[in-house]
């Protein structure tokens, strides 16, 4: 045999060996149960540690689908997979709950935000919520960026406390609705709005936008994350998840990104 024909056998047996090896990790991982979360997509950072997290201390692969509740909602009403929903109000987690789509001992509220009233970091705009402000004038030409009023949660809370404050008849009209809060933060951040209503912790994920000013809570309902399993899931893990999101340590990353942390969930 030449020594070149005795390189290429060698060669050639580390490469299976290396495969025969690998075959079974890869098939273990196969095997191993993917856990499918809708979620809100003011979650979407909160949620990307806390899954990289839970997955390094022994949990299941998390993959997380982001967009907002309304279109989660209707996406698990017509049969989408998901083994864990979490909604960024109670409307949407309730119509799922009417139509028995989750599992209703699991459900729970996660944490809380606020709503804030934001513009670019470099306007000039200085604002000051309070009954009958003077949110048309400060707009100018441009429109007010939150969610679709109609169905998207941020839009509804938003649409909740203009009406209490008194400006909403002088803004419907005036809106640039997006199709979740995410879009209505890139709206104000391009400069593209030069207001937006959205959540508190969105604003602060967001260095090109500034918060003028925190609506008072008791101008809207309560902004809650309720989380629940769908009835629809097969994952035996799920309930691990549910159990590991009110551990102190997925609770201080909540807390960190400027949620309302809910111990008694």
């Amino acid at each position: 045999m030449t020594s070149n024909s005795r390189t290429y056998l060698s060669g050639t047996c580390a490469l299976l060996a290396t495969l025969a090896l690998a075959l079974p990790a890869a098939a273990r991982d196969e095997k191993q149960p993917q856990l499918l979360v809708f979620a809100a997509a003011s979650l979407t950072d909160v949620l990307g540690e806390v899954s990289r997290e839970f997955e390094q201390q022994g949990g299941v692969p998390v993959k997380l689908s982001f967009a907002a509740s309304s279109m989660l909602a209707r996406q698990i009403e017509a049969g989408g997979r998901a083994d864990v929903f979490i909604s960024a109000d109670q409307e949407w987690m309730d119509y799922l709950q009417q139509r028995n789509l989750i599992e209703r001992s699991s459900r729970r509220d996660l944490a809380g935000n606020r709503l804030v009233l934001i513009a670019p970091a470099n306007s000039q705009v200085a604002l000051k919520i309070a009954p009958g402000f003077p949110l048309l004038a400060a707009l100018g030409s441009g429109r007010l960026s939150t969610g679709d009023p109609d169905t998207v949660p941020v839009g509804r809370y938003a649409r909740s406390a203009l009406v209490s404050l008194g400006v909403w008849d002088q803004v419907r009209d005036r809106l640039a609705p997006a199709d979740n809060v995410r879009s209505a933060l890139m709206f104000v951040s391009r400069g593209e709005a030069p207001l937006g209503i959205v959540y508190a912790t969105d604003a602060k994920s967001d260095p090109k936008v500034k918060v003028l000013d925190t609506f008072p809570e008791s101008t809207h309902a309560p902004i809650l994350y309720p989380i629940a399993i769908t009835a629809s899931s097969t994952n035996k893990e799920a309930p691990s998840f549910l159990t590991y999101l009110k551990t102190a340590s997925a609770q201080s990353v909540f807390e960190a990104q400027g949620f309302k942390v809910l111990l008694n969930y």
